[in-house]
């Protein structure tokens, strides 16, 4: 995952961290081979890889804590997705080498646990009953 920052700068916030993701994932597609499985993987791939980063914009502009959660796990969902696409990219392989995907499987990984724990912190606040607001919960 973009190889001129090294693992220990990652601290931008998570809409930047997306954007990078969303563009690895557009470079990973364009490398794929051309042919039938490479076409059919890389665009399920490149929807649900750059879906993540739009649907966190969804997300910001939420219109209470409960769309907030709704709209977080969209893009979860699209995380998951991407893991296991690129996952088979590995498997094949449709890449190589093979491990030329490892990086963009452990951002993957890294990003689909801080929307896991985002999500389940909006919730716990929800289920306690907290004020619809979700200012605070805006990653």
């Amino acid at each position: 995952m973009g190889q001129a920052r090294k693992r220990e700068d990652r601290t931008w916030d998570l809409e930047e961290r997306l954007l990078e993701y969303s563009a690895e994932v557009v470079k990973l597609t364009e490398k794929l081979p051309k042919t039938r499985a490479g076409n059919h993987v890389g665009g399920q791939l490149l929807r649900s890889g750059t879906s993540s980063y739009l649907n966190h914009g969804e997300a910001e502009g939420a219109e209470s804590r409960r769309d907030f959660v709704h709209k977080m796990g969209v893009c979860l969902k699209e995380l998951r997705e991407s893991l296991r696409a690129l996952r088979l990219i590995e498997r094949v392989p449709l890449m190589d080498p093979p491990s030329a995907v490892r990086p963009l499987l452990q951002e993957t990984d890294e990003l689909i646990r801080i929307f896991r724990t985002s999500i389940r912190t909006a919730q716990a606040k929800l289920d306690r009953g907290d004020d619809d607001s979700h200012e605070a919960d805006r990653s």
